[in-house]
């Protein structure tokens, strides 16, 4: 199906996740005006038919709908009201998809701030990286009123294979993603210890890859991660400072339930020391290599070959 040519899109934030939705779009024919502080991500997005936005402003300027998908909170809130406005900038009634990881109380602050300019908010997390982003097959766990549905359904449409509606207010799909977090993070954490054991034990690693994914103990970040350490490649396709950002979150979240995330925060405490060990930026997968430094344990390196 195409676009809708005559709805103006804006997309502020064009990394792993956020370049694929753009492009996604432009492929059902959307004009889509994009922004990010690399401009090697604007020229990727101008490659695909998109256009380059000279700041986030430019980019939300006489849009109908605005896809938000940087870090965290505080960069939607600074993009969307700060310094440069990019929300005032929108046609009224336009909606903003915010696709950032954050607290609920924040997604129910940005979505209370955009009602005041005569927007309308989609409290819109996401899931699947990079892949599923660049074939519009993403996972959105998404809230808000039937209007921003509405409003925000051409869009959704092109970037997601599966959208979840999980209710009429924000924070809400941001409850649900910090759900997924605790448990993504958890798994690659464990993924990672059980990688470094094996390696302890003098097991053939792609062998106990190959066992352990048609085993019980598999999980998708088992599944995803492990080769990262096969391969000796920690390039960074999710950095450990997300995790150490999302973790972060759910364990304030914790805190303020007066609910114990034992679990949890054992993943965290993993994530901070390797970023503690230097590789915050690197792969998350890197957590095997904090392990693996610990204990003196070594994993594959990186292939030589051209």
């Amino acid at each position: 199906m195409a676009g809708d040519e005559t709805m103006k899109v804006g997309a502020i934030g064009l990394g792993s996740m956020g370049l694929g939705m753009a492009t996604s779009l432009v492929k059902r024919g959307f004009p889509v005006a994009g922004y990010d502080l690399n401009p090697d991500a604007i020229d990727q997005l101008v490659q695909a038919g998109g256009v380059s936005a000279g700041g986030a402003a430019e980019a939300a300027r006489n849009a109908d709908a605005l896809m938000v998908v940087v870090v965290n909170a505080a960069q939607t809130d600074a993009v969307l009201f700060g310094a440069e406005g990019a929300a005032a900038q929108m046609k009224r009634g336009g909606v903003i998809l915010a696709c950032a990881t954050m607290a609920p109380q924040d997604a129910r602050r940005l979505a209370d701030k955009a009602a005041a300019l005569g927007l309308l908010y989609l409290d819109a997390p996401i899931s699947g990286g990079a892949v599923k982003a660049a074939a519009g097959q993403l996972t959105v766990m998404a809230s808000g009123a039937p209007e921003a549905f509405e409003r925000a359904q051409p869009i959704l449409d092109a970037i997601a294979g599966t959208v979840h509606r999980l209710g009429d207010a924000a924070g809400i799909g941001a409850s649900f993603k910090m759900v997924n977090q605790l448990l993504a993070g958890v798994h690659i954490a464990a993924a990672c210890e059980a990688m470094t054991f094996a390696a302890r034990l003098g097991l053939d690693l792609p062998t106990v890859y190959k066992v352990i994914t048609g085993s019980a103990g598999n999980s998708w970040m088992f599944e995803n991660r492990v080769p990262h350490i096969l391969g000796g490649d920690y390039s960074p396709r999710s950095a450990v400072e997300i995790f150490t950002k999302d973790l972060g979150i759910v364990s304030d979240m914790g805190r303020q339930e007066k609910f114990p995330l034992q679990i949890a925060a054992t993943a965290l405490q993993m994530f901070i020391a390797t970023a503690a060990a230097g590789m915050g930026r690197d792969d998350d997968a890197s957590v095997a290599r904090m392990i693996a430094k610990l204990t003196g344990v070594v994993l594959p390196a990186a292939s030589t070959e051209s």
